[in-house]
Formats: C-alpha cells, structure tokens, sequence
C-alpha cells in the first residue's frame, strides 16, 4: 500500500498555468520557433497506392527562384536505420501507399517550396493494391501481441455451449470506422543541424514525448543521446498522433541535414495530415453474449478484425475491454490483422478501450431488451469481484456507484418509454459504461532545486493540453509541503530528466510519482531552509509499482438523443457521464479533460468516419471541410461529474489517469439511445442519416 500525499495543492481548482500565454498567442509552437533566416520544407507524395518509382524529374521545381534543394530517394542521405520502414523517409524506389513521402523541396519561403513540390515530376511503374477491410480477407493474421503488449487471443471455459444452452443469447457484428485525430495544430517540425556545436541537433518538435522523440530521431540517424536536443514547450493537441514520431519528423531533420547551419522548418497540411500522421483503424467486431433468465453471463465473447500497414504493424487492442469487465465464467477474445497497402495505423484516444467498448456495450443493449431488463441493472448484475481476466482484486472498483448516481442524476428512472414522441421528433435515452486502465510507465526522473528562493522542478514531460503545466506544481508543493505559488515547473526539454511519453493516460500518474520521489528526498535531505542551488534527482521505475492489483478507472455515461421523425436529423440534448478516477489532482482541468473525451465519443457516434476509396487507396474527405467532428451546436448539456474515490494502491498521489475515459463508452450510449426513440438498431458507426431514415416510423 502507498502511502496517499496529505491534501494541500492538490484538490484546488487551479487556473492553468499555461492559459494566458494561449489565449495572448505568446505560447510557441513548434513552427513559431523564432530561428534565424529559416528555410522552409514542403513533401511531395506519391499519387499511387503501391508501386515503384522509375523517373524523378525535379528540374523545373529547381528552376524556380528561391528553391535551395530538392530532395528524392536518389539523392537523399542514407539512414543508419531503416529497420522502422515508416521512417525510412527517400530510401528506395518502393512505394507503399498513396501520399507516402516520395521526396522534399527546400526554399526560402513556404510558398515557393509548395509550388516547387507540385512542380516535381515522378513517374511510376504501378502496381495492383489492396487496400479494402473485409471480415474474411484472405491475409488475415493473427499478430504476436497486440497494442501495449496485451495477449492476442484468451480463451476460458466454452463459449460454444454457453451459447447453445443459455436461456438468451445476442450474436451480432458491430463495425467502428477509420477515424483520424486532427488536433488543432498539425504536426510541425523545425530543425536545425549545425556540426560544429556542442549539440550539433536542435529539433523543435509538435510531440507527446521530447524523449522518446529524441530516442527515434537517434536511432534512425545513428546519432548519440547528447547530440540531439528535442524542445516542445506547448503541443496543439494530439490525441495519441504525436505521441510517436512520424515520417515528417524524420524527414524534416533529414532536410535540416541537407542544410547545415541553417534552420528548416516542416508542417503538414490538414490534408497530409490524412496520410502520414497515424489513424485509429476500422474495427470488425463479432460479439456473443449469453444470460441465464436473471441477466446474468453465462459467456461473453468478442473476435475482432482490423487493418494495419504492409510496412508496420500496429494492432489495437480492441478485445482488451471484454476480457475484464463483466463477471462470465465462459469468455474469449481474439485479433486478426489484415497488412494492406494503407498508411500505418497508430495511437488515438483510448485506443484499444474505445473502440472495444461499442459493441460490447450496444450488444449489453440488445441483451437487456430481450430479457427485458433495465439495462443500468443488468450491467450491476453482472459486476465481477475480482478481475476476471488476472483473478486479482480490484484495487477501486466504483462502477455500480458510477451507474447509480448517473442514473439519479440524469433521471433515468423517469426516463420516456421507446418510441416517445415530443412534436415531430423522436425521443430516446441510453447508458454505457466506461472503463480505462491506469498505468504508470516503465521509468521517469525529476530533479528539484532551490533557486533564487524557490523551488524548481525539472522534467522532460509534455503538456498536449491536458494540464501538466499546472498539476505537476500542485503534486510538486504537496510533496515539499509548501504553498503551490513558491514551486516553477519546467518541462517540455530533453535537457531536463528523462520521462515517459503522455500518453495512456499515464503523465500524470507516471512524471507526479517521479516529483514525488524528489520533492520527498528533497525535504528528507534539506529541511525546510535549504540553500541556493541545493539539488536532489529522484527516479520512479516499475519496479515500484503495485501488481498485486487490478488498477482501472470506471464511469458511466447517459445520454438523450432527439430524432426528427421526417428528416432523420439527430440532435443529443444532454450527453451526461459520471466517473471514479481516483483523487483529481485539480478539478478544472480534470472536468475539461472529461468533457473533452465526451464529446469526442458524441463526434465517433455522430459524425467522424475517413471515408476510404478502395479503388484509388486513399480518404476520400481529407479535410475538415468534409471530415466533420462534433460542435456545440451537436450537444445541448454535456456535463462531467465523478466520485471522491479512496485508491491507496495505484501511486502516492492516489490519483487515475483521464484523459482517455470520457471517450469510452459514449457512442455506445448515443446508439442505444437512437434505438429507444426510433426502434432502429445501428451497429456501425458513424449514425448517419441513410442507417435512420428507412427505418423511421
């Protein structure tokens, strides 16, 4: 058991830290980075979905005044590794999908170096693709673990028979769409190669990780560790695309290199961003479910197929999910993976959880319909004691509290029978639950130092948004015992001590057990009168953490959607979700954080699909023109609320990660309560007005 910090920062609803310097436009991003006399990198991609290059022809892109260097396979440098294929950036001829960098322009001004790339001439020897998901493609495979190192297949007892013999059974495929991450500022990359300095790499990148960044960056150069530099002191938003470097980042040092001394800068477009900055894959997802006559499982299964790259395998964890949620002695999950010729896959809100938490969550729906249950009730019917999946005990485990006071909140007592009809539209309500894990990475360092009659933290984290800028102080003064206003923290700089990626909802939980660590050395070794420069390092690795328990974060989520019975059109008056995350470090940026992945969920159910065009392998609607996310305008009352939750096991702070939470569950709710107002049962997302309107009374 770790011993909980006494409350004094932490708890506060501190303003952001950051906040000003956002709103004033002070805060600099990676392509403002002030540099001397940039050059300026434009990508040219390739127009086929796989083949070969058997010309290049850059003479009239060279012809144009300002154009410093054009840069193709056959005159690029060569990487000291190319064993990641996606950052193997102008090595070969080979081309793997469509928009796969194929070549670079340099110039002095961004204009030029646009023109000049659509001035690039490449001709290609083109073969036949494959790029379409299909439930029984010829290719699949099953991978040798899936995302963040979970098993691909488990298996216990025998779904077969429980499903023969049960007294109600719900065998249905549900599908989730390919969906891209967007975040308001694109990947960007300014960079700068000069030799002759004691750190001859300066990468000003849009990253979740300076460290791990630094690290990619190493590897495929064969550069040392102290001969990069990685700086990110402001990110535009991620979700989980810049939470590993891409082919831009490479690419972008590569051009650095090919102008010593000189500065480039490199930013995607909204509509590159479609091909080379990762995506959440489709899902497949086949769920059986089988209940004896009180609602309880008897079975519960999911087999799940997904996409990912010929030249990088990425597998979500879809299945993870239904491999602990609800108590069934008989239960399997499997993944199969079919290698298209498609752009790599990667990081997104909650991957694995988010997406694996629709079908089983629709499919509880379509259970307690039949059984005629209340389908609140028939999720605590089925609330496990122990982790199904490891048989470890709960280290916190609210989820029947969660569904409760939701309940209560919302009025879902009171809520209107199916087919409700207030004037011309149509009036339903639907619940999910929510589920995300808690985790802290392998290893991160923080340093503390008094200076200048203050206390100082140094650690080389990220702050995509989510609030590290203002929580990390908050954790830092509870630990030193001092008021929050006498601690600086510095981050966002791979000068400062190595830590983790933000990501997996682990910064928090991860950089504050690091702070923790220090600040704590800090007062045993200093007292509370230290003196000037006065310096302690304190480290937080695995082997520290509990793993005599089962660590998760649990919410559920109401929804109230309004159909129009003429048109289709949907409307969600309030989208409402209540969790048990552990003690919130600061309940301003908790809530936002929340919220965020709320409507985030209410964007998957309602609008977010990359349409793919097969015959051409590329997103058809690649640009928020066409590419449409949720507005304010999409929900009328989104509301966050959570549970004082006592978990003395998961870290120091007693606090769960909640990033990623919000967005689990929610456009189950969203389609269960499409189902109640309209009869009309949408098993793959989006919902869209063609799967509404035949069906409509």
């Amino acid at each position: 058991m770790t011993e909980l910090l006494d409350p004094r920062a932490i708890g506060q609803a501190l303003v952001r830290r950051d906040g000003e310097a956002k709103v004033r436009g002070t805060a600099t991003y990676a392509a403002e980075t002030p540099v001397a006399h940039p050059a300026y990198a434009h990508p040219v991609q390739a127009t086929v979905a796989r083949g070969r290059i058997t010309a290049v022809d850059t003479s009239a892109a060279e012809a144009l005044d300002g154009v410093l260097a054009v840069l193709t396979h056959e005159n690029a440098e060569r990487l000291a590794s190319t064993e990641d294929r996606e950052y193997a950036v102008l090595q070969s001829a080979e081309v793997a999908f469509r928009g796969q960098l194929v070549g670079v322009v340099l110039a002095e001004t961004s204009e030029v170096a646009r023109q000049a790339a659509d001035a690039v001439v490449v001709t290609y020897a083109e073969q036949e693709h494959d790029s379409e998901l299909t439930v029984d493609h010829p290719d699949l495979y099953a991978p040798e673990q899936v995302n963040a190192g979970h098993e691909t297949d488990t298996a216990e007892g025998d779904v077969a028979a429980a499903m023969a013999t049960a007294h109600a059974t719900v065998e249905r495929t549900y599908s989730t769409a390919m969906v891209h991450n967007n975040p308001l500022e694109p990947h960007a990359t300014t960079a700068l190669w000069d030799p002759a300095a004691d750190v001859p790499l300066t990468v000003w990148d849009s990253t979740q990780g300076v460290h791990p960044d630094r690290a990619a960056v190493c590897e495929v150069f064969g550069l040392e560790q102290d001969q990069v530099r990685v700086v990110c002191p402001y990110v535009g938003g991620g979700f989980g695309s810049k939470g590993t470097p891409h082919a831009n980042v490479m690419l972008a040092v590569l051009a650095a290199r090919a102008l010593p001394g000189r500065p480039v800068k490199l930013a995607l477009t909204r509509q590159q961003m479609f091909f080379l900055a990762g995506y959440r894959t489709p899902t497949i997802q086949r769920m059986q479910l089988a209940a004896d006559r009180t609602g309880r499982l008897q079975a519960i299964a999911i087999d799940v197929v997904e996409q990912t790259s010929r030249i990088k395998e990425f597998a979500e964890q879809t299945g993870a999910p239904t491999r602990m949620m609800y108590a069934a002695p008989n239960r399997r999950t499997t993944h199969r993976v079919a290698p298209l010729d498609v752009p790599v896959p990667s990081w997104f809100r909650a991957p694995g959880e988010c997406p694996g938490m629709f079908g089983p969550e629709v499919a509880l729906d379509e259970l307690a319909e039949e059984l005629g249950i209340d389908p609140v009730e028939l999720r605590i019917r089925n609330e496990p004691d122990v982790d199904p999946e490891t048989g470890k005990p709960w280290s916190s485990r609210n989820l029947v509290a969660c569904l409760r006071e939701g309940a209560q909140r919302f009025g879902w007592a009171d809520r209107p029978p199916p087919g409700h009809r207030d004037g011309d539209w149509l009036v339903g309500t639907g619940v999910a639950s929510s589920v995300y894990p808690t985790m802290r990475q392998a290893t991160s360092d923080a340093a503390v130092r008094f200076e200048q009659g203050r206390y100082v933290v140094e650690i080389g984290a990220a702050d995509l948004g989510t609030g590290a800028w203002t929580v990390l102080p908050q954790i830092a003064a509870d630990a030193l015992d001092v008021p929050v206003d006498d601690v600086e923290v510095r981050i966002g700089d791979t000068r400062y001590p190595v830590a983790s990626v933000a990501g997996g909802s682990s910064g928090t939980n991860t950089w504050g057990s690091a702070i923790t660590v220090a600040a704590r050395e800090f007062r045993g070794k200093f007292g509370r009168s230290p003196a000037e420069g006065d310096e302690v390092t304190g480290s937080v690795d695995q082997a520290t953490k509990d793993e005599d328990h089962a660590a998760y974060a649990f919410g559920a989520q109401f929804a109230e959607v309004r159909v129009h019975a003429d048109t289709g059109e949907l409307r969600v008056p309030r989208l409402h979700g209540v969790f048990a995350a552990g003690r919130i470090v600061n309940p301003r940026t908790a809530r936002s954080q929340l919220i965020g992945g709320m409507t985030m969920g209410l964007s998957m159910a309602l609008h977010e699909n990359s349409v793919w065009d097969p015959r051409i392998g590329q997103v058809a609607n690649h640009d928020l023109a066409e590419y449409h996310v949720t507005v304010n305008a999409d929900v009328g009352d989104v509301q966050a609320h959570w549970l004082d939750e006592h978990d003395p096991f998961v870290n120091a702070m007693g606090s769960k990660g909640i990033g990623e939470i919000g967005i689990t569950g929610t456009a189950a709710a969203v389609v269960n309560a499409v189902h109640r107002a309209t009869g009309i049962r949408v098993r793959d997302l989006p919902v869209t007005l063609d799967k509404v309107l035949a069906g409509l009374p």
